[in-house]
């Protein structure tokens, strides 16, 4: 959430962080701004709405020629979008961007008051850049000012920070939200993502938590809270910066649909050893998996429905039990943990506040975690017992893809390792999977990329709906979940997915003439059954849909108005096709709608607040 970017260097910085905050419009945002030293003053600028109101404002004011600033993309939680709201906060002494929430601004404010400040925002982030403020008007020390501030603050932050009397420097700290730090012969940088400083360089370091970075146009250092100098690991990004453009595609949505035959490659191949499952960590390739007595999978979102997917697959394999918990309820809801249980954690960017915040209350009761995310270092994977990356690359889309299809593969082949190590399946079954990983699921995924175009007709009938419903069971029911979820929050149209067997307990009442239901049809054992849910919502006068395997399609006799039959593959590995298909249809409607596809309202990549 929120898109942070800081420069110092040799160049006019306002098309820099103009630039670096362009890169980061995924994250999702309502208003824009930038501070810039310039001439000896720090000069903001701010503006509601998009990047382009932002530099309309720009062109209005006198050049500013400065080469030290920082740019922020807010996405409102303390008050309406709106241009006092924005970022960046000024006083007479310094500039504050800020991600994240200050959950005692209140108690902040109370002090700010008695010391003399008013205010002129309704954000908590005005609160903690006065409040940094007060501590740099006693020291006239920036690096003390902010370790005073931090010490008063709780929540969560990443602080980029420029002062008036030092104005070629950017400082910033963080914690619970990601902030990283580069430095190259084009300048200083701190930026909330990598792809904001891909154009300058492929170092980088992940800013640990209480670390202040001292960041200036020659050089970069960082320091405890304590003042004392301290080290961090320079990491290298492994894509470049045309991984993270559109490569041709209209939207980067469908670039990564397009994506995850190689990124399962990616992530799947070098997992097999000797037609097995091997993951190079001891607690999951050795007898401990054998030990665990249930699993709980907990994450937000995409995440947490490829965690229902890899649920079916753990019990049907492993015949061990699995619990997939919504991380924001889990955190509060006391779980009970036993001391052999296993504690799963899904996030892509591996900073997901709720999802940490799960992470470390079940580290607190002594459980084993194991994280699964797409982000090398990002808070989540640090902070596991043990952790697997995905290897999908960057996802710039908000409504995240790629990502979720290798989550559901990792998922996949931890229920094989699982299942062999309670010798619940023999090494031949095993390895007979794992082959069809890595032969039939890229392929078939290809083949059903191939459907792009019946898809799209498919999805022109469903473009003026309000309404919209998707039925399945087993497996079925779990993709469900996730196609309501894509087709919501990139096209605004409402869904619901539900268990076919669910219909005749409340929701058919709500099946009227010409409403869409998109009926999953992949599990031969329910098949019939989910065809007899078809029939009922038909005899109501639905519109339906029905995405079904080639077997499945021509073995029943499937009432629908409309079959997307899904390449051929085995049954096991169905649900990575269809998740394409079910993808593609969400996109499609989306884009004829003529909606911003990669940067949905409301919505943010990466929820890095409560």
């Amino acid at each position: 959430m929120c898109g942070i970017i800081g420069y110092t260097g040799n160049k006019k910085c306002v098309p820099i962080l103009i630039e670096g905050l362009r890169t980061l419009e995924y994250r999702g945002y309502d208003s824009a701004g930038v501070t810039v030293a310039n001439s000896g003053e720090l000069v903001t600028v701010k503006s509601k709405g998009r990047l382009d109101d932002l530099e309309n404002k720009l062109k209005s004011q006198d050049e500013l020629t400065g080469t030290c600033g920082i740019g922020h993309t807010r996405w409102a939680t303390h008050g309406e979008p709106s241009d006092k709201n924005s970022h960046p906060h000024s006083t007479s002494n310094l500039s504050l961007v800020h991600n994240g929430i200050i959950e005692n601004y209140a108690e902040i404010e109370e002090m700010l008051i008695s010391a003399g400040y008013s205010f002129s925002s309704e954000t908590d982030t005005e609160r903690g850049a006065k409040l940094v403020d007060m501590f740099y008007k006693k020291s006239n020390d920036p690096i003390d000012a902010i370790k005073n501030a931090i010490s008063v603050i709780r929540g969560s932050y990443a602080f980029g920070i420029i002062f008036k009397a030092h104005e070629d420097t950017v400082y910033a700290v963080r914690k619970d939200s990601p902030l990283i730090v580069s430095h190259s012969d084009k300048g200083g940088f701190i930026a909330s993502d990598i792809p904001a400083l891909l154009g300058y360089t492929s170092k980088y370091y992940r800013l640990d938590e209480g670390v202040i970075a001292v960041v200036k146009k020659d050089s970069v250092s960082f320091c405890d809270t304590d003042g004392n100098s301290v080290d961090q690991k320079e990491e290298t990004v492994s894509w470049n910066v045309e991984q993270a453009q559109k490569g041709g595609f209209p939207h980067f949505m469908i670039k990564e649909i397009h994506e995850e035959p190689e990124a399962i490659r990616k992530t799947v191949e070098p997992r097999i050893k000797n037609g097995l499952p091997y993951f190079g960590i001891e607690a999951l390739d050795g007898c401990k998996l054998s030990s665990f007595e249930a699993i709980h999978i907990v994450a937000c979102g995409t995440a947490m429905h490829a965690g229902l997917v890899g649920k079916a697959l753990i019990e049907k394999l492993a015949r061990t039990p699995v619990n997939v918990e919504v991380a924001s309820e889990f955190r509060y809801r006391d779980p009970i943990l036993g001391k052999n249980d296993l504690v799963i954690l899904l996030s892509q960017s591996g900073e997901t506040a709720d999802t940490l915040a799960a992470l470390r209350l079940a580290k607190s009761m002594g459980v084993y975690t194991l994280a699964i995310v797409n982000v090398i270092g990002s808070s989540v994977a640090r902070e596991a017992d043990s952790v697997l990356y995905t290897w999908a690359g960057p996802e710039i889309a908000v409504a995240s893809t790629k990502a979720y299809s290798v989550q559901c593969a990792l998922l996949y082949l931890l229920a094989i390792r699982i299942a062999l190590s309670k010798k619940m399946i023999d090494e031949q079954t095993a390895s007979g999977i794992c082959s069809s990983m890595v032969e039939k699921i890229p392929a078939s995924i290809e083949q059903a990329l191939k459907m792009n175009d019946a898809v799209r007709d498919v999805a022109s009938k469903l473009v003026s709906s309000e309404h919209l419903f998707y039925i399945g069971r087993d497996i079925d029911c779990a993709l469900c979940t996730e196609a309501s979820l894509k087709l919501k929050e990139i096209s605004y149209i409402h869904s619901e997915a539900y268990a076919a067997g669910e219909l005749k307990h409340g929701t058919i009442s709500l099946i009227t003439e010409g409403i869409p239901v998109i009926a999953l049809v992949t599990v031969s054992k329910v098949c019939e059954k989910t065809v007899s849910g078809i029939r009922e919502v038909r005899a109501r006068g639905a519109y339906t849909v029905c995405v079904a395997t080639k077997e499945l399609a021509e073995k029943y006799d499937i009432p629908c108005d409309e079959m997307l039959v899904l390449p051929e593959t085995d049954e096991l590995l169905a649900p990575f096709t269809a998740a394409t298909i079910l993808q593609l249809l969400a996109y499609h409607v989306s884009a004829l709608k003529g909606l911003d596809v990669d940067k949905p309202r409301n919505l943010a990549k990466s929820v890095t607040v409560e």
